[in-house]
């Protein structure tokens, strides 16, 4: 594959900034077609991104003879279903994250690619951005020795407008496979296992305790690395404002790493040596540094490090802490 064409499906807002522009600006990489439901929405999108083709049917999308890569942003309850329907159809796929609804839907998705062949990427790109990849580096160049304990702290309160509760996809466990912990939780757990190497148990707790919707709203969990190093993490997305905190440390034999994966960009490494932070902005299109991997592997100049094969792992870990 020379020249990557790629068509979206579901052009909604994760595909303004985080990704859609990407396409783009990648090299042998544009973007030729998007879809949406509501035909009005897709010709707004295309008419202000500059993309010369639109449908509100996915099938027209993925039979387009110029289209020969598909980005699924849909919610995830959708995923699976595109997903083989483009790689049946003979057309790779990168697909968002959550990968899917569960572990069993990522694991028909990977088997469907490996029958036909067809690659399967997930938009995990935490794997590729500056910032984590920093902290990829500390890790190897064992700053702080042995990682003996990780540590993750997320607390956020509930998204309120003029008095009331914001509800969409993300806290419908029907659409999105449960509730925030499944959006935010799984870009912590990828990275970690990219960073640390499999988890090999893990448990946890998902309670909703605000009865705000239907999803969790708080989890804890515990788990252990292959490497012998134990986590552990809580998520509660019911505080109030001043009790906001992300934050997740690393914890070594020679010291510690302390970073951020969502609010902000400074990376701190203490040791006996002294204090060392580290300020590392994300660029304007977050999946830029991952599409521009996914490129490479499908022109069959680079690899990806997120497939559905890492992908899915994160699923089963998210399914066994909430037990869903």
């Amino acid at each position: 594959m020379n020249q990557v064409k790629w068509g979206i499906i579901g052009c909604g807002d994760v595909t303004e900034v985080k990704s859609g522009p990407a396409f783009n600006k990648v090299p042998n990489s544009e973007l030729v077609a998007v879809m949406r439901r509501d035909a009005q929405k897709a010709a707004d999108y295309a008419l202000r991104h500059q993309v010369p083709v639109w449908y509100s049917d996915a099938d027209a999308l993925i039979n387009d003879p110029n289209v020969n890569a598909i980005y699924v942003a849909t919610p995830p309850d959708s995923h699976a279903e595109y997903a083989i329907r483009a790689m049946r159809a003979g057309k790779p796929v990168y697909v968002e994250k959550p990968m899917a609804l569960n572990a069993a839907e990522c694991e028909t998705m990977n088997r469907v690619s490996k029958e036909t062949g067809v690659p399967l990427f997930v938009a995990f790109y935490r794997r590729a951005l500056p910032y984590f990849l920093k902290v990829k580096e500390l890790i190897d160049q064992n700053v702080i020795g042995d990682i003996r304990c990780v540590l993750i702290q997320l607390q956020q309160p509930p998204a309120i407008t003029e008095g009331q509760i914001q509800l969409n996809w993300r806290v419908s466990p029907d659409v999105s496979g449960g509730g925030l912990f499944h959006d935010l939780a799984s870009h912590q757990f990828d990275f970690l296992e990219y960073a640390l190497g499999p988890i090999k148990t893990v448990s946890g707790l998902a309670r909703n305790q605000a009865g705000l919707y239907a999803a969790d709203d708080i989890v804890v969990a515990n788990f252990e690395f292959e490497s012998g190093a134990l986590g552990t993490g809580s998520w509660c997305f019911t505080v109030n404002k001043e009790q906001r905190i992300d934050q997740t440390q690393l914890i070594g034999s020679k010291g510690k790493i302390t970073f951020c994966f969502f609010e902000k960009f400074i990376i701190r490494v203490e040791t006996e040596s002294g204090l060392d932070e580290y300020t590392i902005p994300f660029p304007e299109h977050v999946q830029q540094p991952l599409i521009d991997l996914i490129v490479k592997d499908l022109r069959g100049v680079g690899k990806s490090t997120s497939t559905g094969e890492t992908a899915a792992r994160i699923s089963y870990i998210l399914d066994q802490i909430t037990g869903h």
